[in-house]
Order: structure tokens, then sequence, then C-alpha cells
């Protein structure tokens, strides 16, 4: 009997991905997915702004810092808002409702982009 050939690693890391990806679609809620999609969106935009910064100019440094810091604030609170109102950690936010845990959020934005907006002159 010869021994069956083990599956290439390219083939078990997509298993892997797919499995991760079938996990995540059926067990983490529609509010989560919300979050992450706007997390991701986050990412792309600062990833674009240094991308842009690099590449081609940056001119106005205070406007790139003001956007870059803006994108990393914002993915910081929206980490933050993903963690409180994930149900799987009831535990550790126990006084903290998803609509405080928005209120938080809300409120943070705001600062965050006041001192941003007077950051730019």
């Amino acid at each position: 009997m010869a021994p069956k050939a083990a599956p290439s690693s390219s083939a078990q890391s997509q298993s892997s991905v797919q499995t991760l990806w079938s996990a995540y679609s059926e067990q983490t809620p529609d509010r989560l997915k919300f979050i992450d999609s706007f997390l991701l969106f986050i990412m792309l935009s600062g990833v674009i702004q240094f991308a842009y910064c690099v590449l081609v100019t940056n001119y106005p440094f205070n406007a790139f810092l003001a956007g870059f810091a803006s994108t990393i604030g914002q993915f910081v609170l929206t980490a933050s808002l993903r963690a409180q109102v994930n149900p799987e950690n009831k535990s550790e936010f126990k006084d903290v409702s998803p609509e405080r845990a928005f209120a938080d959020f809300a409120l943070g934005s705001i600062v965050l982009h006041f001192f941003v907006f007077n950051f730019l002159g």
C-alpha cells in the first residue's frame, strides 16, 4: 500500500481560508459584519492616502498628517466599538449597552474630527 501524498501547501492554505470564511459568514452577526466592512474601508482609505503621499506628492503635508491621523483614529474608535458590541465579549463589558457603546463611538468621532479640522489650520 503506497503512502498518501500530503496535500500541497497552497491547497491546504486555500482550504483553511475557505473554512475561516465559511465560519465567519455563518457565525458572525450582521451588525459585526457591517462594522468589519467599515473597518476594511477605513484601512483601504489609509493605504490609498499613504500611497498617494509616497508616490505622487506630500505638498500640503499638514493635510496628509490630518487625513492619516483621522483614518487611524477612526479605525481605533471603530475597533473599540466592535469589541464592545460583540456578544462574545459580554463578560468584559457588563455595564456597556450597545447604545452606550455607539454613543461613545459617536462622541469620540466628533472630538477626533474637531481636532483634525483644527490641525488643518
